[in-house]
């Protein structure tokens, strides 16, 4: 094999289009959107001082892309 040629994988940042971190990656949003929105009841949720009512579902989705964006920029920031 010369220096050129590969043995499988690619090195380069265009592998393949499914990848077992992506299938991962999927599963946990689609079990995730699952939960959520399974769970519409109302709630009351207490921030420090003030108590809301909304939708369960709501805040679960809330929490989720709050904890996405935290992760995306950690991971930005690493790079």
């Amino acid at each position: 094999m010369g220096p050129n040629t590969s043995s499988g994988g690619s090195k380069g940042g265009g592998g393949g289009v499914v990848t077992p971190g992506r299938v991962a990656v999927a599963a946990v949003v689609v079990l995730m959107l699952v939960f959520i929105f399974e769970n519409t009841r109302s709630t009351k949720i207490r921030l420090l001082i003030p108590e809301v009512t909304m939708p369960l579902w709501m805040a679960l989705l809330a929490t989720g892309v709050i904890g996405a964006l935290c992760g995306a920029y950690f991971m930005r920031r690493r790079r």
